[in-house]
């Protein structure tokens, strides 16, 4: 037995492996081959009378005339229409029982000439029976024998598939190359793939990223749920009309005999709180909570131009805002030196209190006060 090697991975096979053990590389189908039975060799075409005739010789049979072959067609029309009357007068040159369409100088029967004996019956046989000329016939190679190669005894397990025994070690069978070896390990790994992607993958992928853009959601709605809160009530805030409220109690740390700090909250602009320092405070409480929008400042003694400098004006006011959870909000005004109403926007909610203390004061002299004529806020209806 003659030893062979894969030409895919170089591993030694046997001679009646149709694939290899390694890689399971087909090898081909020599098994089949080595049995299939030889095949018979053609016989050559035979003459008229069981004798075949040499190829591409053309050879007639013996009797016939070296030229037959070649000058029967061309002679036959020539011949005929001399040959009918001769024959007809019994010429010498006629043929005597001639066949028609036999190849000039062939006799078709009895001797042309006296003497010839059993020689010429002979010659007159053999060319009664010639059927004319015959094609070479076409050579056929003989297909080669292939050898016998015996098979080794192999022990080992035989394939799931077809059953042919394989060595130990192998991992493909060697007959119709199905893996050997792998049922009992790849089992569990199935089952684990199966349990894993049941189904369609795309549609557990489409899942997995549903979920994750609802979780990123959460995260950032939780993350950022106040500002977005704020946001939103800034815009109801711009989108709000106004509406004034008025506190329902007032109250200062000092007062200004005959200005007092109700005067600051009685809607009337010829009526003030006198603070008689920098740094009074004065507060204003409210019966429920409110969404406070804005609060309006008039400075000065008076609205009108003659009597907003005759006192003290406040410049710039601490403003702390308190919310019903108990929280507070700190807000710095800075008041121009004018007349009219100054407004300071605040989106506050919640609001049950604020308070108002002047932290700077412009035109205080020894013996005057800081006037401040009204003190108005708004809220979110």
């Amino acid at each position: 037995m003659t030893a062979r090697s894969c030409p895919q991975c170089g591993a030694a096979v046997g001679e009646s492996d149709d694939f290899c053990g390694n890689c399971g590389n087909y090898l081909g189908w020599g098994a089949r081959d080595r049995s299939a039975p030889a095949a018979v060799p053609s016989e050559p075409p035979t003459g008229p009378r069981g004798s075949a005739p040499a190829a591409g010789t053309g050879d007639a049979p013996p009797g016939a005339p070296d030229s037959a072959p070649d000058s029967a067609p061309d002679s036959a029309p020539d011949s005929a229409p001399d040959s009918a009357p001769t024959r007809a007068a019994g010429g010498a040159g006629a043929v005597p029982g001639g066949a028609p369409g036999a190849p000039a100088g062939v006799p078709g029967g009895a001797p042309t000439r006296a003497g010839d004996g059993p020689a010429g019956a002979v010659r007159d046989q053999r060319a009664s029976e010639y059927l004319g000329p015959v094609l070479p016939g076409r050579p056929d190679a003989k297909r080669p024998l292939p050898t016998t190669a015996a098979d080794v005894a192999v022990a080992g397990p035989p394939c799931p598939a077809c059953g042919t025994t394989n060595p130990p070690g192998r991992r493909f069978c060697r007959h119709c190359a199905t893996p050997l070896g792998l049922r009992e390990t790849a089992g569990p790994a199935a089952r684990r793939r199966k349990w894993r992607w049941r189904g369609d993958r795309s549609r557990w992928l489409r899942r997995l990223a549903a979920l994750l853009v609802v979780v990123a959601l959460v995260v950032a709605a939780w993350l950022f749920h106040p500002k977005a809160l704020e946001l939103w009530e800034d815009l109801r805030d711009r989108l709000a009309t106004p509406a004034p409220l008025a506190p329902t109690g007032v109250t200062a740390s000092a007062e200004v005999p005959g200005h007092p700090a109700t005067a600051a909250a009685d809607g009337l602009s010829n009526r003030y709180w006198g603070a008689p320092a920098v740094g009074d405070r004065m507060d204003f409480t409210f019966a429920a909570p409110f969404r406070l929008l804005s609060l309006v400042v008039h400075a000065g003694a008076s609205a009108e131009a003659e009597g907003f400098a005759a006192q003290a004006r406040p410049a710039v006011l601490d403003v702390v805002v308190t919310t019903a959870d108990g929280g507070t909000r700190s807000l710095t005004v800075n008041l121009a030196d004018k007349p009219g109403p100054q407004r300071t926007d605040t989106g506050i909610g919640d609001v049950v209190r604020v308070r108002l203390t002047v932290r700077a004061a412009t035109g205080l002299t020894g013996g005057g006060h800081v006037a401040l004529g009204e003190v108005e806020f708004f809220r979110r209806p």
